[in-house]
């Protein structure tokens, strides 16, 4: 059997044996640590690692892009010659573009790729068991997952790219439900994201836990209607990341999104938000660092094969209620006479005088709802970025600053860029998880909470 090659020996492997014009290759060397709990004992917990390769082919204006997983060289062979054929078969890529050339070599590059394993939670998983005590004692059960990532990007191009980097993603979850002779009946979830664990309390997490279980010894049914709202950071991160995932500036150059100006063109200068709203990402924003460069598989109408590479830098999406960027490629660049602001991997919403906690803005809340998290987002509208999607595991009563109960589920229907002109209140923006979009696609985000009147909760839902 052939000797496993070491990342930057199967991009250069690949880069020498093809035979297309040009060449770009993405190593992704992955691993990843895992822990599962259910009924208050821990049930599994595993280790896995990988290594995925992909080969994007040049001929003239044409591409070809194939991902696999390869070690060898001659796996890495069988890449590079079936992302040439397709390249050699393809027709002429529309987002065609120079290669990018002369970015500085990462003074990284040689070094092997960073891995994580169980020992990520050496000091969490002992405290975890403890908390499994405390909960025990109190009559509550405990279900959740934690999972750590270490991710290490190497990215060469026959133009000379010799680019690399290490992406630490952690995220954890907890569902907590109370046992009574009549069964497990409320729900309560707490979550968040982190880089290495260091910063995550298992007792904290049972603690608060235990303190939204009992807000729901009194229940309040209520009727579907529109509610003064208080959307906790995790909820807003739910919401924006829909906001920042649909502002592609092809499809608003056409028309189709909510930052379109019909019939064509961009809302690009327009206030489509509170003054003193910004809304941007950052690579190097702590703790939400993310890769400096652009790394794209295949092209679509946010990404380019064409601009891997790219540097990136802080964009501003929203600056001061006025829309400044869209997600651009140099193509889409072209097309909209915009400057080229590629996605980044992170996202941040800051409100100029947002201060306090979330148990501030409930506390200025005469009478309310408070959310915990929303799951089952779905577009409605895409010219008016509508979304509908469910409350989940904790709705709660505020009646003069205080919680006093928890509320049946219900159905909503808001816009996200609507509740960035309506919101009221803001809180001092917080590191945040989205629970319907951190686990597996984006979870490098930082959200105040927002108040919103005239929330829209459309529907009671029977979810629990």
């Amino acid at each position: 059997m052939s000797t496993p090659l070491h990342p930057q020996s199967l991009v250069e492997q690949a880069l020498a044996a093809s035979v297309a014009d040009d060449c770009v290759v993405i190593v992704r060397d992955h691993t990843s640590a895992n822990l599962r709990w259910a009924n208050n004992t821990l049930t599994t917990n595993g280790v896995m690692h990988g290594v995925s390769v992909t080969v994007v082919s040049f001929v003239g204006a044409a591409t070809g892009s194939v991902t696999g997983s390869a070690t060898t060289q001659a796996q890495v062979t069988a890449l590079v010659t079936a992302a040439d054929a397709a390249a050699r078969a393809a027709s002429p890529a529309e987002d065609v573009n120079p290669l990018v050339r002369d970015v500085p070599a990462s003074t990284d590059w040689d070094d092997a790729p960073e891995p994580t394993d169980i020992h990520v939670y050496d000091v969490f998983a002992p405290a975890l068991g403890e908390a499994f005590r405390v909960a025990d004692a109190g009559r509550r059960v405990l279900y959740g997952f934690v999972n750590h990532e270490m991710t290490t990007t190497y990215l060469g191009s026959s133009t000379g790219l010799r680019l690399r980097h290490v992406q630490p993603t952690g995220h954890y979850g907890c569902t907590g439900k109370t046992t009574t002779p009549e069964g497990r009946t409320e729900s309560a979830w707490v979550g968040g994201a982190t880089r290495d664990f260091t910063d995550v309390d298992a007792l904290a997490i049972e603690s608060e836990v235990a303190r939204r279980l009992a807000w729901g010894h009194r229940r309040v049914d209520l009727p579907a209607g529109r509610y003064d709202t208080i959307l906790p950071p995790t909820a807003v991160a739910d919401l924006m990341i829909d906001a920042y995932w649909s502002a592609g500036a092809r499809d608003a150059w056409e028309g189709q999104s909510v930052y379109s100006r019909r019939p064509t063109g961009t809302r690009i200068g327009e206030t489509i938000a509170r003054r003193g709203v910004h809304l941007y990402s950052d690579p190097a924003h702590d703790p939400l660092r993310c890769a400096p460069f652009t790394v794209a598989t295949s092209s679509g109408n946010t990404s380019s094969v064409f601009d891997n590479g790219l540097p990136l830098g802080r964009t501003d999406w929203i600056r001061d209620g006025e829309l400044t960027s869209l997600l651009q490629t140099r193509h889409s660049a072209a097309m909209t006479s915009q400057p080229v602001t590629p996605a980044v991997d992170n996202l941040v919403l800051d409100v100029d005088g947002g201060r306090g906690s979330l148990a501030d803005v409930v506390a200025g809340t005469e009478r309310g709802l408070l959310l915990t998290c929303l799951w089952y987002l779905r577009e409605v509208d895409p010219q008016s970025l509508l979304l509908t999607g469910l409350t989940r595991d904790g709705v709660y009563l505020v009646e003069d600053g205080e919680v006093t109960g928890s509320v049946n589920n219900f159905r909503f229907n808001e816009s996200p860029v609507d509740l960035l002109r309506r919101f009221t209140h803001a809180s001092e923006t917080v590191p945040s998880f989205s629970r319907e979009w951190g686990d597996d696609y984006f979870s490098r985000t930082a959200t105040p909470a927002l108040r919103v009147p005239d929330f829209n909760m459309s529907s009671v839902s029977q979810a629990v």
